[in-house]
Formats: structure tokens, C-alpha cells, sequence
């Protein structure tokens, strides 16, 4: 059966009006149809916050669990319903803070679930006090005078934990945004995707650099399988290896042509360049990666639990209760 559009969308959106909430919504129903899993055999699942009141808006099941547990809810959905597509999405505060310990161990186990992290850097459901991933000095209601704390960067946090999958889009980005969260869809594991929005209210701007289309190809490059790593206005610029870091050049100085830009393997295993990439920002002279950074398979908890259920009842004499009881001595009383 083919699904529309609309066959995923419940409800009225209540953000403010220009949050990037409204923007991935809109992706996520359109990856939705297009991946074409019915409704009925999709779960979205979140924590608290303001991206958190999705699952109201989406015609899937849906469950708004508590404070930082999204992850740990859905990896129960998944592995008791091993045949459902799980998305779970959470904010910086409800999935690195609170909920830190559930999103790096859902990826060390690499249960197969897809986890999106729309990421603002503050907390806007509480009105503006600063998350795990504000930057050193940032000024809030709850920083008056500036953090004094260095942030998680969530794609490092992610390849600490052995992840498997890491991809970074723009909220205002559709078209990008709906590829990556089908490459998410597709990949069989813990895919991480990275939601870069603006808080209009709390935190306008954060993005400024890369919210525009004109922005993003001035300071963000698009990374893709088996491509070279160019960007820029005309693709003059590209990135080479330089000692164990990266450095950009521009194609056609120095020598440098085409075949010394670097080609992107988001299938490595060994992600020492994927997580380069992932680190890369505009303060210290580089573009902000976009796209696939990293897409590796790898076995999943959901599949080997039941692996193992099915190894070990294949060796019990008993595979239900009733022929439990019948495995040891009975007596029969009078």
C-alpha cells in the first residue's frame, strides 16, 4: 500500500511560531510516507520538553514517557515488538542530561532504533536556562553571568559510546532532513541524527551560520558516501588530511587538484576521519558537517536477545509453563 503525507499527521502543532519543532515535523511526516511503513507498525516515543510533544502530532502509536527515559522506552518498544519502527526523539536537555546514561548506553548496546536529537542548546519548555550542549559562557536565566562549564558535542559523545550511526541535518533544511532520517530508517542499529534548530523565543540564532541556503554553502559542507569532501559557492574548497587532522584547501592552489581532496567513507570502521568530520566548526576555520558522518552495521541487541531466547528454549525439554510443571515429579493427592 502507498501512504500520503497525510496518513501520518494528527492534531495541531503547538510551538511558537517559527520553531524549528514545526520544521522537523514536517520532515518526519514526509520521511514517514516515503519510507511507506503504515502507521499502525511505527512508534514515536519522547521525554518532556518542547520537541517532546511531537508524538501528539504524529498518526503512529505514540507515548510522551517521562523526564530523560525516551531511550529507555523505546528500547523496551523494540525489543518486545522487534517488528516496529521506533522513533524517538528528544531535546539536548531531556536526551543528554537527565536522560545522558540512557542515549549512550542505547547505543553501546546499538539497539535499532532512531534516535533524533533536536538540538537548540537550551531548555525553552522551562523558559531558557542553559542544556548540556550551550556553550562555554553562555548567558541565561540560569548562567546570568555566563557557564562555566564546556558542553557535550553530541557527536563525540556518540563515538565515545561506540555508535554506529551518526548523521546532522538543519531543521530548516526539509529536503536534507527527510534523506537523512530515511538513511536512519534504513540503517539496522542505534542511528543518531542531529537536528541543528534555533529556539526562536530563548535562543534565535545559535545557527545563524548554516540556517540559510546561502549560509550553508559558505559554512557548512555536505558530506556523502563515496564523494569527495569539496564546499563552497562553486565546490572550491575541499578538505585534506593534513598529519592526523584535516585542513581545507582551495582546488586549484598550490598544486592542489580534485585528486587530493579527501572521498568520504561513512562505512569505515575505524572513524577516526568520520569523528574529524563530526568535530569540524566555523569558530576554528572549518565547514559544519552535514549528512551521513557515519554508517557502520553492526549486530543489535533486539536481534541477539531473541537469538538467545530461541537458542536456549531449543534446548529445554519445557517451552511453556504447562510442560514446566510437567518436567519434575507430580503427586497426585487423595
Amino acid at each position: 500500500m502507498e501512504y500520503q503525507v497525510s496518513d501520518y499527521k494528527k492534531g495541531q502543532p503547538r510551538w511558537c511560531p517559527g520553531c524549528g519543532d514545526h520544521f522537523f515535523l514536517a520532515s518526519l511526516h514526509k520521511a514517514m510516507a516515503e519510507v511507506g511503513v503504515a502507521p499502525h507498525e511505527m512508534a514515536v516515543i519522547s521525554g518532556i520538553g518542547c520537541s517532546s510533544r511531537l508524538p501528539y502530532y504524529v498518526n503512529t502509536y505514540a507515548m510522551q514517557t517521562i523526564h530523560g527515559r525516551a531511550a529507555a522506552i523505546a528500547t523496551g518498544a523494540k525489543v518486545t515488538n522487534p517488528n516496529l519502527t521506533v522513533w524517538q526523539v528528544s531535546g539536548d536537555g531531556d536526551g543528554l542530561a537527565i536522560g545522558g546514561n540512557h542515549f549512550i548506553h542505547a547505543m553501546r548496546r546499538n539497539i535499532d532504533i532512531n534516535m533524533i536529537l533536536l538540538n537548540n542548546r537550551i531548555y525553552g519548555l522551562t523558559k531558557g536556562q542553559y542544556s548540556p550542549t550551550s556553550p562555554r559562557g553562555f548567558v541565561s536565566k540560569s548562567s546570568p553571568y555566563g557557564t562555566v562549564e564546556d558542553p557535550f558535542r553530541p557527536a563525540e559523545l556518540c563515538f565515545g559510546a561506540r555508535g554506529h550511526f551518526f548523521a546532522r541535518s538543519v531543521a530548516n533544511d526539509g529536503a536534507h532532513t527527510v534523506e537523512m532520517l530515511k538513511a536512519a530508517y534504513k540503517h539496522k542499529g542505534a542511528a543518531v541524527c542531529e537536528i541543528l534548530q534555533n529556539c526562536v523565543i530563548f535562543n534565535d540564532g545559535c545557527y545563524n551560520p548554516v540556517y540559510t541556503k546561502a549560509g550553508r554553502k559558505q559554512n557548512a559542507i555536505y558530506v556523502e558516501h563515496g564523494k569527495p569532501l569539496v564546499f563552497g559557492e562553486n565546490d572550491e574548497y575541499g578538505l585534506m588530511q593534513d598529519g592526523f587532522g584535516l585542513k581545507v584547501v582551495k582546488i586549484g592552489e598550490n598544486g592542489v587538484t580534485l585528486d587530493d581532496i579527501l572521498v568520504h567513507d561513512a562505512h569505515c570502521e575505524d572513524n577516526t576521519l568520520q569523528l574529524k568530520l563530526a568535530m569540524m566548526d566555523n569558530e576554528h576555520g572549518f565547514p559544519i558537517a552535514l549528512g551521513v558522518i557515519r554508517d557502520v552495521e553492526a549486530p543489535t541487541y533486539n536481534d541477539a536477545v531473541h537469538e538467545q531466547i530461541q537458542q536456549v528454549s531449543e534446548q529445554k525439554k519445557y517451552h511453556n509453563f504447562a510442560e514446566l510443571l510437567e518436567t519434575n515429579d507430580t503427586w497426585e493427592v487423595a
